[in-house]
């Protein structure tokens, strides 16, 4: 269903449920895992709260993680359809997925004290730049934009590295300053963004609804900027 007349278009930017490989903190990058049992009931809870916000459509990265989270979205929604592409994909991470923090920080120690201090280069050798991601989803947000139909409500379901590059293009934040000054998503955590006369801007950063007890009532959430 289309927004309501008067309505400002928004977009909702998702970070899919957590992995098992989340839980034990490795890189991830592109390879394709599946939610854990807490990242299903993270994604479930995260989709009834998205689901008062009246979405007309979903995309969504094809990695099975963000795909499965959409799905959840697309249910409580009212069965809306499911568009992947992997233009939305996570951040290549080269050399450092499938490894722990620790893992990458004895086997790639400048790549890790780069990454600490904010600098943008390629992940793990050969993988990709906050730069990269930022110029690889940059047509497919295009396109999404120009498509939208006024006061109409689209999620994208992706990952945490590419869900706030997407905001940062958005809003017209730097790579660099945005990682600086949002900080990373948590697992199905969302940012809000709607559209006003001189361009998109930020609405919520990083809202949550945490998986309720039975016959508790909807919780929102807005956590602060560490994920």
């Amino acid at each position: 269903m289309t927004g309501a007349k008067g309505e400002p278009r928004r977009l909702v930017v998702l970070r899919h449920g957590q992995t098992v490989s989340n839980a034990k903190g490795i890189w991830q990058g592109q390879l394709d895992h599946d939610l854990s049992e807490l990242g299903r009931e993270q994604a479930r809870a995260a989709a009834a709260a998205i689901a008062d916000l009246r979405p007309s459509r979903i995309v969504s990265s094809d990695l099975a993680r963000a795909r499965d989270t959409a799905e959840e979205v697309a249910a409580a929604a009212g069965g809306i359809e499911v568009a992947t592409d992997p233009r939305w994909r996570e951040i290549h991470a080269g050399g450092w997925q499938g490894l722990t923090a620790e893992q990458v920080h004895a086997q790639y120690p400048e790549d890790a004290e780069r990454l600490l201090t904010g600098e943008d280069f390629r992940r793990g050798g050969h993988g990709e730049s906050l730069a990269d991601v930022a110029e690889r989803t940059r047509r497919a947000l295009a396109e999404l934009t120009a498509a939208m139909e006024p006061g109409e409500c689209v999620v994208i379901a992706t990952h945490g590295v590419t869900g706030r590059s997407l905001v940062a293009e958005l809003v017209g934040l730097g790579q660099s300053l945005a990682w600086r000054v949002l900080g990373g998503f948590g697992n199905c955590h969302w940012a809000l963004l709607e559209e006003g006369r001189e361009g998109w801007r930020i609405e919520r950063w990083n809202a949550s609804a945490p998986p309720q007890q039975a016959g508790e009532g909807p919780i929102w959430r807005t956590t602060g900027t560490s994920g």
